[in-house]
């Protein structure tokens, strides 16, 4: 994989990992590691009741009654 970054961003990503006595290619794993794990909860809730709702729509529709 290959991570194309504007100048900008690559000098500050190369500050912040001199900074913080790490490789810019660590930073970067631990930076998506993060992202991943704040998102992908909030994905699944969002994802999951579009393909189990139809399998319990009997089971809801007689709990609604």
């Amino acid at each position: 994989m290959t991570l194309r970054l504007p100048p900008r961003d690559a000098e500050t990503l190369r500050r912040f990992a001199d900074l913080t006595e790490r490789s810019m290619q660590e930073v970067v794993r631990e930076a998506v590691r993060e992202y991943i794990e704040s998102h992908s909860h909030d994905a699944l809730l969002n994802h999951v009741p579009d393909e189990e709702l139809p399998k319990y729509a009997l089971a809801l529709e007689r709990l609604g009654q």
